[in-house]
């Protein structure tokens, strides 16, 4: 049986990796990385460079191509083809180097939140002994930028994705929704005049972007500033959070 490390490693920042993640990383024999395209190959090359800072001797490197994602079948059906399509490149890598015995993935962020890879590591064959190494979220990292606390007091908040926001909207119990994976901006579909955001792309890493305030002051700049970044480099992390005024700051804010 191998042994297979998911190790979180912030949003890019090598400065977010943990001293248990360093020494996974030393630990491993292999390294599996992927790649998504020329447009994206900075992503490849940030994990190299995490790799090279954290180690003397870095261990072997095998490198798999991400499948494409079908979208044509259904969402949920699509993830699922998705990821064993992915489990299969991570077979084929693993079993090109039989002799490796501790395998690692860098992942981006932490494995418990929004990621695949436990759900990927699953299908392997035979299965892996795995374990999580925890890393910086990029929620962490969006509140820690903007110098903000993700909840209210003794107020719930709501960590979701795009999609369900278009769907389904605010969700009523949550003073404070987190949104991730949204490459349509689905804030656009809420009533803007009642939400505040905070916005953050390439958190925590040198491309840095911030802004926040009142959505539909701020909305048209975090589409145009987003457009422009995502054309820049080839491909986008973002993250937001949102905050529904009471009826008094929209009162406020409405005789401004």
């Amino acid at each position: 049986m191998i042994n297979l490390s998911l190790i979180g490693i912030g949003t890019g920042n090598p400065d977010h990796v943990t001293f248990q993640g360093a020494q996974a990383i030393r630990s491993a024999d292999l390294i599996l990385i992927p790649r998504k395209g020329e447009n994206k190959a900075d992503l490849a090359g940030l994990r190299e460079d995490i790799i090279d800072r954290v180690t003397e001797t870095p261990p072997r490197i095998a490198y798999f191509d991400i499948p494409r994602r079908r979208a044509d079948d259904g969402y949920l059906r699509g993830v699922d083809e998705w990821h064993d399509a992915i489990a299969l490149r991570w077979q084929e890598a693993i079993e090109a180097h039989p002799e490796a015995q501790n395998i690692a993935l860098l992942i981006w962020g932490d494995p418990s939140l929004y990621d695949s890879s436990l759900r990927i590591a699953a299908r392997l064959d035979p299965k892996p002994n795995t374990r999580v190494i925890p890393g910086i979220t990029a929620l962490q990292a969006l509140t820690a930028a903007h110098a903000i606390p993700i909840n209210d007091l003794g107020a719930p908040y709501v960590v979701t994705t795009g999609r369900r926001i278009r769907k389904e909207g605010w969700p009523e119990t949550a003073s404070k929704v987190a949104v991730m994976l949204d490459g349509e901006c689905s804030f656009q579909s809420l009533r803007m005049s009642e939400y505040d955001i905070w916005w953050g792309a390439y958190v925590g890493m040198k491309e840095e972007l911030l802004i926040s305030g009142p959505l539909d002051q701020v909305a048209q700049r975090i589409l145009d500033t987003r457009a422009r970044a995502r054309a820049d480099h080839g491909w986008i992390m973002d993250i937001y959070l949102l905050k529904k005024r009471d009826v008094q700051q929209r009162a406020a804010n409405t005789d401004s």
